[in-house]
């Protein structure tokens, strides 16, 4: 038999004895399906399928079986503590970028304060229909003539009154060492004598001291007169071009973030203008009110005074107190203790007319901000930038709170292209 008639014969023992499995299985349905109930035989019941595998139990906020073994107040505090690392990472580094340019950020700042107060002044020019760069020339010249103005009559008063107030110093300095010869202290000449004796010691024994000094004075003018001329140049291209930089600014965003970067641009500029504008006023207020109380106590150098109290307003909380401090020495080296006493009522008087209504009615809810977010800012700024940081630190907190505000709210819904939006309003 050949190779072919093999694998044939093959093939048919296979076919026939399929054929054969089948009719047998038939014959046994039918038998079955004859056969009552009671007497079917009892076939054994095949083992059923094992159960599936659960998958791992994971909790929704885990992406693998190994975070859910760690417990969930771990994950959750371990989560908490790399963001706020990154954060404060992110903060120091810009304090440290702001600490090293402070030359150049500090003036760019009051150049944007000046900017925010005298931009109403320039929108005032350009509806009279005067070319900007002409209205942002007269503004600047007429802010220039003002501060040039009230620094000639503070330094004249101050020369005028100089000498009248260092006899009444030494009038004050005989009164002290009287009372502490006749006072409970009952000190006597020599050593009062003594004590002076080694203040002019102290004084003379220090040339190093107050020659540092002198050089660290000289290179802080220069630092101040580099820092003006840059307020100026920057406070002129911000009134004029102000509009073409924040465009150019936002156009650096991404498309879908421009939108929202602009509205709390807007936002924070306008809560920055307010802010500016309610501070003059406040400041302005302020001196009045207590330069009425000089005024009527004679005290000296009045206008110098009220000048340094509307300069100190411009610090929240504590510049105006600080300034008043001030007027209250003038006035007990001047005038005596009671006069003193009385200066010091109408400053208190004056801070808390500010506090509890000149700063909530004229400010606002819009740049309203806790006073403890105040101190802390000014506390900051004094230890990053001194005196200008403390002035500028409030205005900041100010404009951040607004932003934020701004970029945390939602979007509203888009509208399909084709909808005609109709308005509801009558």
């Amino acid at each position: 038999m050949s190779r072919f008639q093999q694998v044939q014969a093959s093939l048919r023992r296979a076919y026939q004895t399929g054929r054969d499995s089948v009719r047998a299985a038939r014959a046994a349905r039918e038998v079955e399906a004859r056969t009552p109930e009671p007497f079917r035989p009892v076939l054994p019941e095949a083992e059923p399928p094992p159960p599936p595998t659960p998958p791992p139990a994971t909790h929704p906020s885990t992406t693998s079986r190994d975070d859910a073994d760690v417990p969930y107040s771990l994950r959750i505090s371990a989560a908490w503590s790399w963001r706020l690392l990154v954060l404060a990472a992110a903060v120091y580094g810009v304090v440290w970028v702001i600490g090293n340019l402070r030359f150049v950020v500090i003036p760019l700042a009051i150049a944007l304060l000046l900017t925010a107060l005298l931009s109403p002044a320039v929108g005032w020019l350009l509806r009279a229909r005067l070319h900007r760069t002409l209205a942002v020339v007269v503004v600047m010249i007429c802010g220039l003539a003002a501060v040039a103005g009230t620094l000639t009559l503070v330094v004249n008063e101050f020369v005028s009154g100089a000498p009248q107030l260092g006899a009444d110093a030494a009038k004050g300095i005989r009164q002290i060492q009287n009372w502490l010869q006749t006072g409970p202290l009952h000190m006597t000449d020599a050593q009062i004598n003594h004590y002076v004796d080694e203040a002019q010691s102290w004084l003379t024994d220090s040339p190093t001291r107050f020659t540092s000094g002198a050089l660290a004075t000289a290179a802080t003018v220069a630092e101040v007169l580099t820092g003006a001329l840059l307020v100026l140049f920057s406070t002129f291209f911000f009134l004029r071009d102000g509009r073409k930089i924040w465009r150019f600014i936002v156009r650096l965003f991404p498309v879908g973030a421009r939108w929202r970067m602009d509205d709390a641009g807007q936002a924070s500029w306008g809560a920055l203008g307010s802010y500016v504008r309610a501070t003059v006023l406040v400041a302005f207020i302020d001196a009045v009110g207590i330069g009425i109380a000089l005024v009527v106590f004679r005290i000296p150098f009045l206008f110098a005074l009220a000048a340094l109290v509307f300069l100190g307003a411009f610090i929240p909380i504590v510049g105006a107190t600080l300034s008043g401090t001030v007027a209250v020495l003038v006035a007990l080296v001047a005038q005596g203790p009671i006069v003193a006493l009385i200066i010091l009522g109408a400053v208190i008087g004056v801070q808390q007319v500010e506090g509890h209504i000149l700063q909530p009615l004229i400010m606002g809810r819009a740049v309203a901000i806790h006073p403890l977010a105040v101190i802390v800012g000014i506390a900051a700024g004094v230890v990053l930038a001194g005196i200008v940081g403390a002035l500028i630190a409030v205005p900041l907190i100010a404009v951040l709170n607004t932003a934020i505000r701004r970029l945390n709210k939602r979007r509203p819904p888009s509208i399909p292209p084709g909808v005609e939006v109709v308005s509801t309003r009558g």
